[in-house]
């Protein structure tokens, strides 16, 4: 029995076949370098770019904590002012019923 075999033609690399090889390799990486290089420098620049807007954020913030610290001084004063006015309506109303008697 005879066996069919599909012979593969063996490449001969040759040094000017290698020298190319390696010249598009090193062109691929130094596109891969610049590639990186770029990516780095957007990276850098959006971090930047968001720790102004944190920076931001911290600044309305503490207007906003501001804004809630008034709130609550005046509600304070308010309900100190409701609570004299109460004190005072009990203690008129307890004069005039004394004064009446």
């Amino acid at each position: 029995m005879v066996a069919c075999m599909a012979v593969m033609a063996r490449e001969t690399w040759t040094d000017e076949r290698l020298d190319d090889l390696t010249r598009r390799m090193d062109r691929g990486f130094d596109a891969t370098k610049v590639e990186i290089r770029d990516l780095r420098a957007d990276t850098s620049k959006g971090f930047e770019e968001a720790k102004g807007e944190v920076r931001d954020l911290r600044t309305q913030i503490g207007a906003l904590n501001n804004c809630f610290d008034s709130m609550q001084q005046t509600m304070i004063i308010g309900f100190i002012t409701l609570f004299v006015t109460i004190v005072a309506s009990v203690i008129g109303g307890v004069l005039a019923a004394l004064a009446l008697s």
